[in-house]
């Protein structure tokens, strides 16, 4: 049997749309009834999701799966690297905890995550009538290329064509293109059928030549230019770079986030910056926490006691117990939990930073980081409003005391958080509550917000227009005839 088409959409360097075009596209294909399987080898990120299998993937592959119409599964993202540390990462393999590496040590071993990687790309492909891969980075960290399993490594060793996008939007997109096929290798461009435009803004015909230009440096036709789409903010972000976006909307409330260097799992935010009642403010280091603030959320983390301290040596403790004795509410999700209560002890460094260190001490719990990760799909009842919730759980550690007696949610047969005896201070482990609208609505109505938001609605909107977008700025039938160019070269890894 022939292998399945696929196509690799890799471009010159990070954050240039990689994801958002693999999810519009197939968005695109699977209206057009073709089964669709999003794939991304490698990934990096802090922002993952839990697919059906149980295991953690990439945000954005989940995005992408949701656009395709498909149960996210692990075999999606093989390989998620969670930064912990400037040099260190948790390495999940196949969605469950591979252990942490410095990150020379994974460059050393990447290689032997390769057939790991094909296997779940062959097992994806053989229900699919095409695949669409998703790069890292940028091919042109030719300091990375032994043992790649993100880019070209993958293509050549999946014979899977690849077309390269260059983002306009941070200029010197040119010399991008251009200098990326000069670095490359010859085997390494001739896997290039050609290249696109992303996040253009004005008059696209003012680009003729640049196109042209490009296709003569480097011999890659152009398959089009992708003007600036603003409905793709409205998709879950994956890289905490796309935090300024969901910060902009204006609102009578104010909602601060203090902004953590391990932060994780930051798209549970999404529906309240999507508020129009709400300001959704990001506190960025070496800011204050708004007095104005009516609640602050402490967001998950992907290193509890490192960015406890780092959020220490912004003074944002002092700002949280200030607001909490004007009579604000806090709430903490996931580490961010862990960080309200008395005590954190992570002695083997699980979660990061080993040791132990004083929470801020504004719920009576105390957390130890041991045992296996949590990673579940979840569905539960909000204690105070019996309203229902659902999302999941990404976690190490137990957290106990008196104030789990007054629990946050229930969740099966079980108790989940913990509330001050004033009500005023909680946290949970359940990442994703505020999608649903009835329970956002009702929380919101305690800080005087009344919510008008369908934010289910919405993103399946954001991703029908981002397809829309797509089908009128790129050349689809000259993308699927790239992808049927594996099939044509016998390729045997599906």
């Amino acid at each position: 049997m022939p292998p399945t088409p696929a196509l690799m959409i890799q471009a010159t360097g990070s954050n240039a749309g990689k994801s958002t075009l693999v999810a519009g596209l197939a968005r695109v294909l699977t209206r057009h009834g073709l089964r669709v399987a999003p794939f991304k080898p490698q990934n990096m990120s802090n922002n993952a999701a839990i697919a059906v299998d149980g295991g953690e993937i990439g945000r954005a592959q989940a995005v992408q799966a949701r656009a395709a119409r498909m149960p996210p599964s692990v075999h999606m993202n093989p390989v998620l690297l969670k930064p912990e540390t400037d040099t260190g990462a948790q390495v999940i393999v196949r969605g469950r905890r591979a252990g942490t590496l410095r990150a020379a040590h994974y460059l050393d071993r990447k290689a032997e995550l390769l057939p790991v990687v094909l296997d779940s790309f062959a097992h994806l492909a053989r229900d699919a009538d095409i695949v669409l891969v998703e790069g890292a980075g940028s091919p042109a960290e030719i300091n990375l290329r032994d043992g790649d399993i993100a880019n070209m490594g993958f293509a050549i060793a999946a014979g899977v064509p690849v077309v390269l996008a260059g983002d306009i939007d941070r200029g010197g997109v040119i010399a991008s293109l251009v200098g990326t096929h000069a670095v490359l290798a010859r085997d390494e461009r001739a896997r290039i059928h050609g290249f696109l435009i992303n996040k253009f803004r004005g008059e696209a015909r003012l680009f003729d030549s640049g196109l042209t230009a490009i296709t003569q440096m480097t011999g890659w036709p152009a398959l089009g230019v992708v003007p600036w789409l603003p409905q793709a903010a409205w998709l879950p972000a994956e890289d905490a770079l796309d935090l300024d976006d969901r910060a902009a909307r204006v609102g009578a409330r104010v909602i601060a986030v203090p902004v953590l260097p391990r932060i994780a799992n930051f798209d549970d935010l999404d529906p309240l910056a999507m508020e129009p009642g709400v300001k959704l403010v990001f506190v960025r280091p070496g800011e204050p926490i708004p007095a104005a603030a009516d609640v602050i959320i402490i967001p998950g983390t992907k290193s509890t006691i490192g960015d406890l301290a780092f959020l220490r040596a912004q003074g944002w403790d002092i700002d949280i117990r200030a607001h909490v004795r004007r009579g604000g509410h806090v709430l903490g999700l996931c580490g961010g939990y862990q960080m309200l209560g008395r005590t954190i002890s992570d002695p083997a460094g699980l979660d990061g930073t080993a040791g132990d260190i004083d929470g801020l001490g504004l719920l009576d719990i105390v957390t130890t980081m041991q045992g296996d990760k949590s990673t579940t799909l979840a569905c539960g009842i909000h204690r105070a409003t019996g309203l229902a919730v659902e999302g999941y759980e990404i976690h190490l550690g137990r957290s106990e005391g008196p104030d789990c007696a007054r629990p946050m949610l229930t969740i099966g047969d079980r108790h989940d958080g913990a509330t001050s005896v004033d009500g005023r201070v909680q946290g949970t482990y359940l990442h994703g509550l505020f999608g649903r609208d009835d329970f956002r609505a009702a929380w919101l109505q305690q800080i005087g917000v009344a919510s008008t938001l369908a934010y289910e609605q919405r993103v399946e909107a954001a991703l029908d227009a981002l397809a829309d977008h797509l089908e009128r700025h790129l050349d689809i039938s000259a993308l699927l005839a790239i992808a049927q160019r594996r099939r044509a070269a016998g390729v045997s890894a599906a």
